[in-house]
């Protein structure tokens, strides 16, 4: 039986009641977008049905939105630790934010600047970066991967370290494997040679705590999806450079922190459905405090109930001998990798053997899941793998019934 917090968790997730086939379905598809609690869809239905308008208007139901993004940039920084929450800026998701970030760098680099990307990340942290040197005319290196664990080659990134860098962006956690980076390292690293750092929290974000002023990234960028709330992109910078660099904008968009970065009108609803999924993170602990304090007790529990689910499942793949696991397969390593877990069963090619977990209700994906670069250099294109992705809504009784599932094939 799961803790007993986490049995409170499930019982706010209307998707966790479908029923296939008489019994509950097996949600191991978080690490392409987490289910949502019942106050996040209620917080986008009373946006829409009760408030909704656009921004700084002379009447009520725009200065109920103002203040809607005001409680919406408060709260995400709190979740991710920044000091100001003038430095979080809304966008359509991470990718796009991404981009448009990226084309304001290349406006700062020259003929000759490097770049570095990593062969860990999704391809949302490596095509913009590459696409913005090309245009700019820098040139692009790339941080390998150790294969035996899918952990990055660190002797590899600080070997291309120059002076020359302008930019390192890597992601927090891959979200294919599950490893996590050493990103406090990484920057201060990188910030030695004077180059900038962008932190890709996507996969990361719903399992363990953001802290941007501890890690001293200078950017860093996640989607709401992720962590149980709608579709919405985030992107953080310090106030130095998100004051200073030229993003491409409207001229009427507002020149001061974070409309200049914040390009057409938001989704508001979704921005709504932020601050509520916020909310739930910052009670399942039910903490005390700030909110700060009771989000930093809540993954503390979230980070100790997963790793848990990550023993027992390893521990589960590592007895099945059809089974092939990509990724941190060392129990004693649990610290570094989240429940996130590539596959490949000998039985059957990953599109079908996905296909057979969902007709049994477990639902999970199956090909590269956009982290192109890694299935690149694992040689795993062009079928790629099948992903068990779990979060704390997860239950040690679904990773039983998956391995049994598992088992089954010969």
């Amino acid at each position: 039986m799961p803790p007993e917090f986490v049995a409170r968790c499930r019982e706010q997730f209307p998707a966790l009641r479908r029923l296939m086939h008489g019994r509950e379905i097996v949600y191991f598809d978080g690490p392409a977008g987490t289910q949502v609690p019942q106050s996040v869809a209620d917080a986008v239905s009373d946006y829409l049905l009760r408030h909704n308008a656009n921004t700084h208007g002379a009447f009520a139901t725009s200065r109920e939105t103002d203040a809607l993004m005001d409680d919406a940039h408060a709260a995400v920084a709190d979740l991710l630790g920044a000091n100001y929450s003038d430095l979080i800026a809304f966008g359509a998701n991470m990718t796009s934010l991404t981009f448009a970030l990226s084309r304001a760098l290349a406006r700062t680099w020259e003929p000759g600047d490097e770049v570095i990307v990593s062969h860990l990340d999704h391809d949302a942290n490596f095509s913009p970066w590459v696409l913005a040197a090309q245009d700019a005319g820098a040139i692009v290196k790339e941080i390998g991967v150790n294969v035996e664990d899918c952990t990055l080659d660190m002797d590899d990134f600080r070997s291309k370290l120059s002076s020359k860098t302008k930019l390192v962006a890597v992601g927090c956690a891959s979200n294919a494997v599950g490893s996590i980076n050493p990103v406090a390292e990484i920057t201060r690293l990188a910030h030695e040679v004077g180059a900038l750092v962008f932190l890709d929290a996507v996969h990361y974000s719903p399992h363990a705590p953001i802290d941007v002023s501890d890690w001293g990234c200078d950017f860093l960028a996640c989607s709401a999806y992720k962590f149980f709330g709608p579709h919405v992109g985030i992107l953080y910078g310090k106030r130095m450079l998100m004051e200073t660099l030229r993003p491409y904008k409207l001229r009427p968009a507002p020149e001061n922190l974070p409309g200049r970065w914040m390009t057409g009108t938001q989704n508001f609803e979704g921005i709504a459905g932020v601050v509520a999924a916020i909310e739930y993170i910052s009670q399942i602990a039910g903490g005390s405090g700030t909110r700060r304090d009771q989000l930093q007790a809540s993954y503390a529990k979230i980070v100790a109930y997963e790793q848990t689910l990550s023993a027992q499942m390893l521990n589960g793949l590592a007895a099945i001998p059809e089974v092939k696991v990509y990724g941190i397969t060392d129990t004693k390593r649990l610290g570094e990798r989240l429940p996130t877990f590539s596959i490949r069963h000998q039985a059957l090619p990953p599109k079908r053997l996905a296909q057979y977990l969902g007709e049994q209700g477990v639902f999970a994906w199956h090909g590269n899941y956009y982290a192109l670069p890694l299935t690149e250099v694992l040689g795993l294109e062009p079928e790629g793998a099948v992903r068990l992705g779990m979060v704390h809504y997860n239950t040690p009784d679904e990773v039983t019934r998956v391995l049994d599932l598992l088992r089954e094939l010969k």
